[in-house]
């Protein structure tokens, strides 16, 4: 593995700091000693995530769609962008709102980068942006992209507006595109999805689709290792990557990994049925990541590994 620097000490503003990957991505950066103001509306994000931090860290309890926030920007000198509604499988009965939390909310970010006179960001976007690929593992060239779900739209349009402030207004802009990122503190996906409902039920997994469904998956260590090494390497007005493992895992095994790592035994798996989980769901997904090797980057682990790695991060929580 190469190592990761960030050069200099910097004031990183990161919104969605107390979720999931955020709360990840600001242990590495109060590590290397920088200033990180956290910008959450714990809607989904929770205190207990920067705990460890909370001495080192200045938190903003806000939502990104009000006001009084924005002044947070002045004297920063990078965001991390890191808000939004995460939840791909009910994005479709909630469009409006995940437009608005993951679209609005990321023109408002800049905009008020624009009113502070930051010129760097960094956005998580996500695989969805492609679509039903015809070429796996896919390229960040790949085209055109036809996202297939409300969420995957909603990230393609932000990289669009992302592009297109950089560009307008000289700034830097780094954009990853997500395979499945998974590990300790998530609240949602297909591991904590089957963990919820074995503790439920012991006996039975359901299981959405035909269990078919074969997807890449990253530990969220080496995800946010990989964030913050890009920009260190790369200085276009727009820099794009996908991030994410060099091979995939069905549903069923990820069920079966699960079940053993629960320590159960006879369960019965009951499929729905079909190639794919839910309306927007991709049943095939592997990103190539070729353009972060050839700067040193590599992504650590096995999909399967991250896997079990996951369930028993999961388990302990």
């Amino acid at each position: 593995m190469c190592e990761y620097f960030l050069y200099g000490i910097m004031k990183c503003i990161v919104t969605g700091g107390a979720g999931f990957i955020g709360s990840h991505l600001v242990d590495l950066l109060v590590s290397q000693n920088h200033e990180v103001v956290v910008i959450d509306s714990m809607v989904a994000g929770r205190m207990a995530n920067l705990e460890e931090n909370l001495p080192l860290i200045t938190v903003i309890h806000k939502d990104l769609l009000d006001d009084g926030w924005q002044s947070s920007f002045e004297g920063a000198d990078r965001v991390y962008h890191i808000a939004a509604d995460p939840d791909v499988r009910g994005s479709a009965r909630k469009s409006f709102e995940v437009y608005e939390n993951n679209v609005t909310a990321t023109v408002r970010v800049l905009e008020a980068m624009k009113e502070y006179d930051v010129r760097e960001i960094v956005f998580t976007s996500t695989s969805t942006v492609y679509g039903e690929a015809s070429v796996i593992p896919t390229p960040e060239t790949y085209s055109p992209m036809i996202p297939i779900s409300i969420y995957g739209a909603s990230k393609l349009a932000c990289e669009a507006m992302i592009s297109s402030y950089a560009a307008t207004y000289g700034w830097h802009a780094w954009v990853y595109r997500f395979a499945n990122i998974i590990g300790s503190r998530s609240t949602h996906g297909v591991i904590y999805d089957f963990v919820q409902k074995l503790r439920a039920n012991p006996k039975e997994l359901e299981i959405l689709g035909d269990g078919s469904q074969s997807k890449s998956y990253l530990s969220v260590e080496e995800c946010v290792k990989a964030v913050v090494f890009a920009p260190e390497i790369s200085h276009d007005t727009f820099n794009f990557f996908n991030i994410g493992s060099e091979d995939w895992v069905t549903v069923k095994r990820i069920a079966e990994l699960v079940v053993e790592e629960m320590g159960l035994s006879g369960v019965e798996f009951k499929f729905t049925g079909g190639d794919r989980g839910w309306v927007g769901d991709v049943p095939k997904m592997q990103l190539s990541v070729d353009k972060m090797k050839s700067f040193g980057w590599n992504p650590g682990v096995t999909s399967e590994d991250a896997v079990r790695a996951a369930i028993r991060a999961t388990l302990e929580e």
